[in-house]
């Protein structure tokens, strides 16, 4: 203790590194923190990434009415209201068509209120061929006063129609989200006439329109040919005890031995009347020399679908010269794309590439011969090319397979001498939404399940920069096997189908 009280303490000289100490001090901690931030900010960043991914598979699975109505603007929930004509008196205040008949027995009485309302009864057959006429004679273009002429370089859409309302309100819905839907002409080709359909079709607002029907449906024409005459032949029937009853068509069975079936050969004459009466009939399309793409009720279109056919169409000298077809449309697994961002999202966290390399799959095409089963979707070709077809009618009409896209292929392997080779994309801008049609049935056949699939996938795409891209890439596709002459499906043996069909390819201009 007395040594310590005799020390003598001497101060240092101030060097400074006290203060340098804890400036390190202070600026590792501050590095420390902001790693620390960044850190949580990084892990809540992919964890919402998953989070929403999840939800979004979740609610892939919701398929409600509601839920589907959520995913369309408001504006456009007028297309996916249903309008039914057949009235009751529970609802006489929105009825149309009511008539209200207020009778006063006398001054001073009490009034006597009679309500009736009219019964919507559809238009039988001979109003029906009266108003086809009528609306193919009159060539009306809805909204050209709104959006101008068509231009001769502009894109037709040409909608095949037939009875599935449900269906072709989504399609109509996904038609009106695309950008640059005001510059086309959409023209439904119909081959039912209906009023419920045509009061749809008549309020689309977001482009010029226009209707058409085919004359020779089974509707107009249900107890005679194209439809069913009651002396046509069974099906089934063998061709000897079918030459015996002498019915109508005995000579005509087709190559598997079957008679025609009107509700079959229905759908390859209604596609080519629609094509030559587009191409060669309408005033509208007379020096129209741009693209006519194809579409049916049952599919929904991408909102960059026109946007990415255009560049399509402009990359075609260089990137494929001699592809004459344009394809929108592949017959690919819907969830495709929502497969395609999850794993984006995985290899983004474990391999931390570059997000956009991955994103740039989908600005890809491929090349190849037009194939009917694969590239028979939202496909567009010009006048040049059908004019070509044309030429090949009596291929197209004569080959014995009711299906017109098995046709056209015969026709290219056969006839043309430029044969279709179409241009396709990898990230498909058309899907196929119909759970029913002529070659399926399903227990439900308006089933919202493949509709909310789709929207929630083209949701995905959009949130994950997948369309609208800048440019197009050219892919080699994968081989493929050379396509072999193929043997026909049947269904088309009957002449008077080969008579009808060769008529409907004459132009009428």
């Amino acid at each position: 203790m007395s040594k310590m009280r005799g020390r003598i303490l001497i101060p240092l000289p101030n060097t400074g590194a006290m203060g340098r100490k804890r400036n390190n001090f202070y600026m590792r901690s501050l590095f420390l923190l902001a790693l620390g931030i960044f850190g949580l900010l990084q892990y809540n960043n992919f964890n919402y990434l998953d989070s929403r991914d999840n939800v979004l598979g979740d609610a892939v699975t919701n398929d409600s009415d509601d839920a589907i109505l959520a995913m369309v603007p408001a504006t456009l929930h007028k297309y996916l209201t249903p309008h039914s004509r057949n009235h009751s008196a529970s609802g006489a205040g929105a009825l149309n068509g009511a008539a209200l008949l207020l009778n006063a027995s006398s001054p001073g009485a009490a009034t006597a209120s009679t309500i009736s309302f009219d019964v919507y009864h559809p238009p039988n057959i001979t109003e029906i061929k009266r108003q086809i006429v009528r609306y193919n004679d009159m060539q009306m273009v809805l909204n050209e006063d709104v959006f101008g002429p068509l231009q001769n370089d502009s894109v037709i859409i040409v909608v095949q129609v037939h009875t599935r309302i449900t269906y072709l309100r989504h399609l109509i819905v996904s038609l009106a989200q695309a950008r640059d839907i005001s510059k086309v002409l959409l023209v439904f080709s119909h081959d039912y006439y209906d009023d419920d359909i045509n009061d749809l079709v008549q309020q689309i607002d977001f482009c010029k329109v226009m209707q058409i029907f085919y004359p020779y449906s089974i509707q107009t024409h249900p107890n005679e040919y194209p439809g069913v005459d009651p002396n046509d032949c069974p099906r089934n029937i063998k061709k000897e005890q079918a030459l015996i009853t002498n019915c109508n068509n005995a000579m005509y069975p087709d190559l598997y031995g079957h008679y025609r079936e009107a509700k079959f050969t229905q759908t390859k004459h209604h596609w080519i009347w629609k094509a030559n009466r587009v191409f060669n009939e309408l005033e509208v399309t007379r020096y129209h020399t741009g693209l006519v793409l194809f579409l049916e009720e049952d599919h929904y279109v991408a909102e960059d679908f026109l946007y990415l056919l255009a560049m399509m169409q402009q990359r075609t000298k260089d990137l494929c010269p001699q592809c004459n077809v344009l394809s929108l449309g592949t017959y690919l697994k819907t969830f495709n794309y929502y497969t395609y961002h999850s794993k984006l999202h995985a290899r983004v966290r474990t391999a931390k590439i570059d997000r956009q390399s991955i994103v740039n799959d989908y600005r890809k095409v491929e090349v190849m011969p037009w194939v009917s089963s694969k590239h028979n979707m939202g496909f567009a070709f010009n006048r040049t090319t059908w004019s070509n077809i044309r030429k090949c009618a009596r291929h197209f009409c004569t080959y014995d397979d009711y299906n017109w896209d098995w046709s056209l292929q015969h026709v290219s392997q056969q006839c043309l001498r430029r044969k279709l080779h179409a241009m396709i994309v990898k990230g498909p801008r058309v899907f196929h939404i119909g759970e029913c049609g002529v070659h399926h049935k399903n227990k439900n056949c308006e089933s919202n399940q493949v509709i909310s699939k789709v929207q929630h996938v083209l949701r995905i795409a959009r949130n994950s920069h997948q369309l609208f891209p800048r440019s197009l890439t050219l892919t080699v596709p994968s081989l493929m096997k050379k396509s072999k002459l193929r043997k026909g499906n049947g269904g088309w043996g009957d002449m008077r189908d080969h008579e009808l069909c060769l008529n409907m390819t004459l132009a009428t201009r």
